[in-house]
C-alpha cells in the first residue's frame, strides 16, 4: 500500500453543518410537511447544485420567483439568509483536523460549494485557514463526482492521488476519488473516521 500522508477534505456534512432544514423550519413554523414539499419541489438539492456549478444566485433566485411568485419572500430567504442554514463545525471532525494539522499532514478540501455564499463560512470558521489549498465547485463551474474537478484539484495542487486520502459524506464522490487511486473514506462520524485515520497511521491511539 502506497504512503498515506496528504488528507483531502469534503466540507459540508464532514466539518461544517449545513442543512437548509435549519433555516426552512423556522420559515414554516415548524410545519414539517409543507416544508419538506417546498424543498422537494421549489428550492430543490438540483436547483441549489446549480449554484454550487457556478450559476449566481441573484439569477438563480430570479427565475425560480418566475415559476413560483407565490414563494418570493421563502425564495430570497435562501440566499439573504444564508448563515442560518449552517448550524456550526461538526465538532468531532474539526478535533480531528487538529490533530492531523499538529502531525503536520498537508490538509486541502475539495467542495460542491457556491463561491458566492462560501466566503460566509470563510469568515466564520477559523479552522479552514488551516488547509493548504482550497477548490471550489463554484469557482471552477465543475461538480464532484465529475472527474474533471478531481483532475482540476491534483494539477492545482499538485497533489498524487495515491498519496492521498479523500473524506466526503457522498458514496458517488468517494468512489470517483478512488478511480483516481486515492483511498477514500466514506465519513459517517467522527469516531469511525478517527479508527480509519488510525488504520492509515496518519493519526495514533
Amino acid at each position: 500500500m502506497p504512503n498515506r500522508s496528504i488528507a483531502v477534505f469534503d466540507l459540508g456534512g464532514v466539518l461544517i453543518d449545513w442543512n437548509p432544514r435549519y433555516l426552512y423550519r423556522k420559515l414554516f413554523a415548524g410545519d414539517a410537511a409543507a416544508m419538506e414539499h417546498f424543498l422537494a419541489t421549489v428550492c430543490t438539492s438540483s436547483w441549489n447544485a446549480q449554484q454550487d456549478a457556478g450559476r449566481p444566485f441573484a439569477e438563480a433566485c430570479a427565475s425560480l420567483k418566475l415559476e413560483h411568485p407565490g414563494h418570493a419572500d421563502l425564495i430570497d430567504a435562501w440566499i439573504q439568509r444564508q448563515e442560518e442554514m449552517v448550524t456550526g463545525p461538526i465538532p468531532g471532525t474539526v478535533d480531528i483536523l487538529a490533530e492531523l494539522r499538529a502531525h503536520a499532514v498537508p490538509l486541502y478540501a475539495l467542495s460542491n460549494w457556491s463561491a458566492e455564499t462560501f466566503p460566509i463560512s470563510l469568515k466564520r470558521f477559523d479552522f479552514l485557514q488551516w488547509f493548504q489549498g482550497i477548490l471550489l465547485s463554484g469557482e471552477v463551474r465543475l461538480l464532484k463526482p465529475d472527474p474533471r474537478i478531481f483532475q482540476l484539484f491534483f494539477q492545482t495542487h499538485a497533489i498524487d492521488p495515491a498519496h492521498a486520502i479523500y473524506i466526503d459524506d457522498l458514496k458517488p464522490n468517494i468512489e470517483a476519488a478512488a478511480a483516481f487511486g486515492m483511498h477514500g473514506i466514506l465519513f459517517t462520524n467522527p469516531p469511525a473516521l478517527r479508527a480509519e485515520l488510525v488504520s492509515l497511521g496518519l493519526l495514533h491511539l
